[in-house]
């Protein structure tokens, strides 16, 4: 089988990504992107210039959302908080 070289992911899929890695497990959240915007004259060679804009990614976050949507969760079901039962405590034998 062929190694992968790429991975898609749906927005949603991004956003549970991010809220597991942020701990986050209450409100709703959404996908937020900024970008950026640069113009340059752009072309095959100096005769064929064509004004262009530039549009960078640069930042990939999540913003808090009023609903659910498909760019948006609930992060207490996609990542509910699991409340750990307590241990007994350990009990040590002396010799």
């Amino acid at each position: 089988m062929a190694e992968a070289k790429q991975f898609v992911f749906t927005h949603r899929e991004v956003v549970e990504a991010l809220l597991k890695k942020q701990g986050i497990h209450e409100g709703i959240w959404g996908l937020y992107i900024r970008f950026g915007i640069k113009a340059a004259n752009v072309g095959g060679s100096p005769s064929e210039l064509m004004p262009s804009a530039i549009i960078p990614v640069l930042e990939i976050g999540l913003q808090k959302f009023d609903k659910e949507s498909n760019i948006a969760v609930d992060a207490a079901l996609v990542n509910p908080k699991v409340e750990s039962v307590p241990r007994a405590p350990r009990r040590f034998r002396t010799i």
